[in-house]
């Protein structure tokens, strides 16, 4: 097959493998808590690519599975069609528990249209049953930004959504059945997630990819005060106790690093001197306990690979012990989504 007949993802792979690096503490265990499985036009992301990644080097024993619509049921009521990416996920998580003798994904994120209020218990009920209790939580995005640059959530989330009632209603009801709020926002929303986590602190919240310091459209060339803006932020997040944060997204085009127009993606040095100041100052303000490492993989995938991102992280973890490692490349996301720990 020749280069013009490659897909995208395909492109990029091959552009990934230009850098090899040497697995760092390969014995670290990982629970990656956050990522994808999707099979877009020009980009196929499923349990076989998946697996690549995930036996590469690092000792990744387990993952959170994080809605991206993929496999909606096309029939019966509008609301219980998010059920099919749960169906969806579990055949995955299938093929590759038959690959490496155990399930993988041992928790989902999936979705609920949380603007059903109260009444949104019986899909989540409907979800917990369907995934024999490895549903653990909902993501519905709010990313919005008025600026034509920046691309909203393929849902089209209005902007104000985290203030309408009815929203509300459907968080805190998330937290009434024991499970999780995901917030994937851009960073000038995370006031709104301040205010909504004020109104539901029996929910747990968790915000997604450093509450996402955008870098392109109208914030290219602003990095230092956008970081300076997201930790005035973050800290006033980290001041309530229903909030957690994921370290990750770093890879994603959106916070315009640039990396994915380069001749050669970047290595793990860089990528640690570029972001490591600022995510452990995240980890110093959440706490180990209430932060976590993610890869957002394949989106990520579009600047660096897998094995590279892990070691950049643990390239930015060197200063802590390995207690506080261990939470944060696994415990803190098990505990976080109370899932089962997968054996040693």
């Amino acid at each position: 097959m020749s280069e013009v007949e490659l897909t995208r993802g395909e492109q990029r792979a091959a552009w990934r493998r230009q850098v090899v690096e040497e697995v760092l503490w390969p014995e670290q265990r990982i629970c990656d808590a956050h990522h994808h499985l999707w099979h877009h036009e020009q980009e196929r992301y499923l349990a076989a690519e998946f697996l690549a990644d995930i036996t590469d080097g690092h000792n990744v024993r387990q993952t959170i599975y994080a809605e991206c619509i993929e496999g909606y049921r096309t029939d019966g009521p509008e609301e219980l069609r998010p059920l099919g990416e749960t169906e969806f996920v579990l055949a995955q998580d299938e093929t590759l528990a038959r690959a490496l003798g155990r399930p993988v994904i041992t928790g989902i994120v999936g979705h609920a249209d949380l603007c059903l209020g109260s009444r949104v218990r019986a899909v989540l009920e409907a979800q917990v049953a369907l995934s024999a209790g490895r549903f653990r939580g909902v993501r519905h995005a709010t990313a919005h930004d008025p600026s034509p640059a920046i691309v909203a959530h393929q849902a089209g989330p209005p902007a104000g959504l985290m203030a309408d009632a009815d929203f509300i209603d459907g968080v805190r009801t998330l937290g009434a059945m024991g499970l999780t709020y995901d917030a994937w926002l851009y960073h000038p929303q995370i006031p709104e997630l301040i205010a909504l986590a004020r109104a539901v602190p029996e929910t747990v919240i968790v915000l997604d990819h450093l509450g996402a310091p955008v870098g392109i459209g109208p914030y290219a060339g602003q990095r230092e005060a956008i970081l300076a803006y997201c930790r005035e932020q973050l800290a006033e997040l980290a001041g309530l106790p229903n909030v957690r944060l994921k370290l990750g997204g770093i890879g994603m085009t959106l916070y315009g690093n640039g990396w994915h127009r380069r001749e050669q993606p970047p290595g793990s040095v860089e990528i640690a001197a570029d972001w490591g100041d600022h995510i452990r100052w995240c980890i110093d303000t959440f706490g180990p306990e209430r932060a976590m490492f993610e890869s957002n993989f394949p989106p990520d995938g579009r600047s660096v690979s897998y094995r590279t991102l892990w070691n950049a992280f643990k390239r930015i973890a060197e200063p802590y012990s390995q207690a506080e490692r261990d939470r944060l490349f696994h415990d803190s996301a098990i505990e976080i989504y109370s899932v089962p720990r997968a054996a040693p």
